[in-house]
């Protein structure tokens, strides 16, 4: 195949994994219902694994870390989702929501410039003006968002490690990617969730495995952890990684902002939650300057 349709494919994938998550927000608020935010992690990761296990199985994927710098995977797990998760955690429950979504909104921005200095992919002009549309775009919507929570340091800590780790994970992923499948990638991102998240959730239930599965019991919430399993892990991560593999962190990590809008659509539609022409305007600003940052990439 040519580079072209590498790309193209690449283009799809990242479009493809950002819609998904952006329908994520949704599972997740069902399923916290439920739960603690540990034991939702745990269960996401942990069945995620499992799946990637399964998989294995089939023989039509294959995990082989013989010679390589496997210590780099790691690196990548801890990344995402492991440090991300944390700080984000933390960040969004000691913050208010208008600054968390700037905050967030500002992942690829973050990987941009960190891509230019570490692995030498240096933006065009344009791709920056069009990184910082769309960016615009996500705050724009934070600012119509209730503005519930106070600002503390925790949150302020938390959110920095978020965007840093988020970044940091494009970052890794993009230069293993010549070493690494988007598979080997991915695998090892969910071991490492359910390796830490696991016993922060038998932590939080003090140990009993009745507890820890006692949601299960309720269809609402297995409807919608199999939801964040199958398509905001396996399927979202592995796409990502793929995406990575052909695409710059600037083309790639615009499409971050693109899960705003579909969070913001689906929210409208689903749950009849507020929308307004403003609301279409701040979208249609993320749409562009998601086309943009392709547009004026490099030759």
């Amino acid at each position: 195949m040519s580079n072209k349709t590498y790309k193209t494919k690449a283009l799809l994938a990242a479009v493809v994994s950002h819609v998904f998550w952006g329908f994520s927000f949704m599972a997740s608020r069902t399923a916290l219902d439920h739960v603690t935010v540990f034991q939702l992690i745990s269960h996401r990761f942990l069945l995620a694994f499992l799946a990637m296990n399964l998989l294995l199985l089939t023989r039509r994927f294959r995990l082989d870390l013989k010679h390589k710098p496997w210590g780099m995977l790691l690196l990548l797990g801890l990344m995402e989702p492991v440090i991300y998760f944390i700080g984000e955690t933390y960040g969004l429950l000691h913050s208010n929501t208008i600054f968390s979504g700037v905050m967030i909104a500002m992942i690829p921005i973050v990987a941009t410039l960190a891509a230019w200095p570490i692995l030498k992919e240096r933006p065009t002009a344009g791709q920056l003006i069009f990184s910082c549309i769309s960016v615009g775009g996500v705050i724009g919507i934070g600012l119509l968002s209730s503005d519930s929570g106070a600002l503390d340091l925790i949150g302020l800590i938390g959110l920095i490690i978020a965007v840093a780790s988020a970044a940091g994970y494009s970052l890794i992923s993009r230069s293993q990617s010549a070493r690494f499948s988007p598979f080997e990638r991915c695998y090892m991102m969910m071991a490492l969730g359910a390796a830490v998240f696991t016993p922060l959730a038998f932590a939080q239930t003090k140990g009993s495995l009745g507890d820890y599965l006692a949601p299960f019991r309720e269809p609402e919430y297995t409807a919608a952890v199999l939801y964040l399993v199958l398509f905001a892990s396996v399927v979202c991560f592995f796409l990502s990684g793929y995406s990575l593999t052909y695409l710059s962190v600037a083309e790639e990590s615009v499409f971050s902002n693109l899960t705003t809008a579909v969070s913001v659509f689906a929210g409208a539609v689903l749950l009849h939650e507020p929308f307004s022409w403003v609301s279409l305007v701040m979208c249609v600003l993320i749409l562009v300057g998601i086309w943009g940052v392709q547009k004026t990439a490099p030759k």
